[in-house]
């Protein structure tokens, strides 16, 4: 008997089908976000620039992606030792303009071409896409974008969301998945501010004018997220929890909220605010990341949280399509291919954990008042052989286990990112 076959008879014995599970998890749609691998440095402005919005990179490991080819090539080669099945996740900034498209348009014109060069990187691949407007890191950011008491920067803004309507839709309709067009702006004030209401209210209309765009609801799901704050917005953030998932709320059929992990205070948990919003929201969106004491956008790891994170989508029958996960974080100071490789793994791992649990007899012993019962099936869950049952996962997907993807990053560092300079 295999290593692999005396950890699955271990799970068998408490009424676990492993073979379901991991057929089950082998279909999930993960997005990976294209903006770990350049450091949300984009296409569309000066590469030199510096983030604005609140969002920062830290760190300067060498081998940053530079170009659309360079961008792809290190997400094919992050994708070979991801097993499961992964979604692309663009944003706008990533339009790639050449000769042949037009060239350079600023973000309030982009057209479905400027991403013509993804859908064929996608189609090519069996991919879907999820698409996020680029609401920061732009001249026309005063430091608002959609809440701005100036017309003329909210027009620009309001239009760059439409833009991107017409864009997801394309996404969508050309590679038969929907898209998750994510709305997140960084706008707020790095001190009191005298007005809290009206920036509010500018939003609210704002994004009422960009969801009149027409579109098709089953193919595109435009979300907003949320945050609690960034950097140089540390005392008001215009798009609040409450705000955020209120807008959501009223607008049934056009709106989902998305919640990232790391947008909250620090004490708050995103595991328990799943089964909250799945009793009332039929969809939700999800940002997994890592925050150290705020959102720092650090590598997912396998720790409680993301276990946590992924029981709750498990248990509340999220992976059914009512639970939409990408991964977001941009770390600069280690190896972007590994860390993209790294965190989705991580999710997976935690996703199969979760598919590996006895649910419905830990929901009938809490139900029954067995809560000792409970509490020991709990723990003892986790000293059981789970690594063979990864092992076998990976191999029938055909991606490297743990202990062998690591080294392919490290060659692919020494014979290509070792020498963009």
């Amino acid at each position: 008997m295999t290593f692999y076959e005396q950890a699955k008879a271990r799970y068998e014995a408490l009424g676990i089908d492993v073979e379901a599970a991991m057929d089950k998890l082998a279909k999930v749609p993960i997005s990976l976000h294209c903006w770990q691998g350049d450091d949300v440095r984009g296409f569309d402005g000066d590469p030199s620039a510096p983030l604005t919005g609140g969002i920062q990179t830290t760190g300067n490991y060498p081998g940053r992606a530079r170009t659309p080819e360079e961008l792809m090539a290190d997400l094919d080669m992050a994708m070979s030792m991801c097993p499961g099945t992964p979604k692309m996740n663009l944003h706008a900034c990533y339009a790639i303009f050449d000769e042949e498209n037009g060239g350079w348009v600023d973000r309030d014109k982009l057209e479905p071409r400027h991403f013509e060069k993804w859908v064929h990187f996608c189609k090519k691949r069996g991919l879907g896409c999820d698409f996020n407007p680029t609401f920061f890191s732009h001249p026309k950011c005063d430091p608002l974008t959609l809440s701005s008491p100036q017309e003329e920067t909210r027009r620009f803004w309001i239009d760059h969301g439409k833009a991107c309507i017409r864009i997801s839709q394309y996404l969508a309709e050309e590679l038969g998945q929907p898209c998750i067009m994510n709305i997140w702006t960084g706008d707020g004030y790095k001190d009191i501010p005298a007005d809290r209401l009206g920036p509010r209210q500018r939003y609210q209309d704002a994004m009422d004018q960009i969801l009149s765009e027409p579109f098709d609801f089953e193919k595109v799901k435009p979300c907003v997220e949320s945050k609690v704050f960034g950097i140089g917005v540390e005392a008001y953030t215009v798009g609040s929890a409450e705000w955020a998932l209120c807008y959501a709320a009223m607008h049934p059929g056009k709106c989902i909220p998305l919640m990232d992990n790391g947008h909250y205070h620090p004490t708050e948990m995103v595991s328990d605010k799943i089964p909250a919003l799945l009793a009332f929201f039929p969809e939700i969106a999800l940002h997994i990341t890592r925050p150290i004491r705020w959102d720092s956008d650090h590598v997912v790891l396998l720790d409680d949280e993301t276990k946590e994170i992924c029981k709750e989508i498990v248990r509340c029958g999220g992976l059914d399509g009512r639970v939409h996960m990408a991964l977001d974080y941009f770390d600069a100071s280690i190896n972007r291919v590994a860390a993209w490789v790294l965190g989705f793994r991580n999710v997976q791992k935690a996703l199969l954990m979760a598919l590996l649990a006895p649910m419905e007899q830990l929901k009938n012993m809490q139900e029954s008042d067995q809560f000792t019962a409970l509490l020991v099936q709990q723990e003892e869950m986790k000293t059981l052989p789970f690594g063979e049952i990864w092992n076998e996962y990976c191999r029938r997907c055909g991606k490297p286990q743990d202990g062998e993807w690591f080294a392919l990053v490290m060659e692919y560092e020494r014979e290509i990112q070792s020498k963009r300079g």
